[in-house]
């Protein structure tokens, strides 16, 4: 599978922009998005729909409200997804290959879970009966200069901090930390997973090596993963396998996401298995 631009580059480049430019995309990066966007697919077989949203003017009347944690921009990418299983990892994978496709184009974005207007954006959306809305990201042109919003958001949630390897992969069961050694060709790949962006920073994916299968679990974090409308760290995963998938697929490594019977590792209390990766030889 060709890739459509450098995937460990940009994942590296990626940031999260809470200030920009106070100027409108340009028609041209506005066809490019989009036109990227519809021709986004995902393993889960889910079918994720996007809308450009603009909020024009203050009277416009749904206001696309962020409670002040985005300055500069008025435009958001929404993407809503059929509820069925996988729904919200589908949702994440897709979401993040536009965004990263957005990075490619030099624009800069911000994943929003929890701090915007939900109900204005669910009505920009039309968001439909059986559809999940999770989550919007600002897009435009990123300032030189960040504001002190940003910069306390960053501070507070320690944003380029991630958690060391062996808080997130193992071997065979959640006792045994996997050695980047023991991982192979796959140590890319979860380093590019290990760098994914996560709502608050939580970084809920867990990882298990057993033999040349990587199982996928989530880590529920107590009293947030369903706080909201949706568990938005299923979308956090999907994000991260993106960044696992895209990387594989970038250095010929290929396979298949299955969800297999339960694997009879021990997990730990808040912990949940999702899908395995099983390489595949040509």
């Amino acid at each position: 599978m060709k890739m459509d631009f450098p995937i460990e580059k940009t994942i590296k480049e990626r940031n999260s922009v809470r200030t920009y430019e106070k100027r409108p995309l340009s028609k041209e990066d506005k066809e490019k998005l989009m036109e990227y966007a519809n021709t986004l697919s995902n393993p889960f077989g889910a079918k994720v729909a996007f809308r450009l949203l603009e909020n024009k003017s203050e009277a416009n009347s749904e206001k696309l409200g962020t409670y002040g944690v985005i300055k500069g921009t008025k435009i958001f990418i929404g993407a809503t997804v059929p509820n069925e299983e996988f729904a919200l990892e589908a949702l994440g994978y897709d979401f993040e290959k536009l965004v990263l496709y957005a990075t490619h184009l030099g624009l800069g974005t911000c994943w929003l879970a929890g701090t915007f207007n939900r109900n204005g954006f669910t009505a920009a959306m039309h968001v439909k009966e059986n559809e999940l809305f999770p989550a919007v990201s600002a897009i435009g042109y990123p300032a030189v200069k960040k504001s002190l919003t940003e910069s306390f958001f960053r501070k507070t949630l320690k944003s380029n901090q991630r958690k060391d390897w062996n808080e997130l992969f193992f071997k065979d069961n959640f006792n045994t930390p996997l050695k980047r050694e023991e991982a192979g060709e796959y140590t890319l790949p979860l380093e590019m997973l290990r760098l994914a962006p996560s709502a608050t920073n939580k970084q809920p994916w867990r990882v298990v090596q057993s033999g040349q299968v990587y199982h996928f679990y989530e880590e529920k974090a107590l009293g947030y993963s369903d706080a909201g409308p949706v568990d938005i760290q299923k979308v956090d995963v999907g994000i991260s396998v993106s960044h696992f998938h895209l990387t594989a697929l970038e250095n010929s490594l290929k396979g298949d996401f299955e969800k297999l019977q339960k694997p009879s590792i021990v997990t730990p209390d808040n912990t949940q298995y999702l899908f395995s990766w099983i390489p595949t030889q040509e």
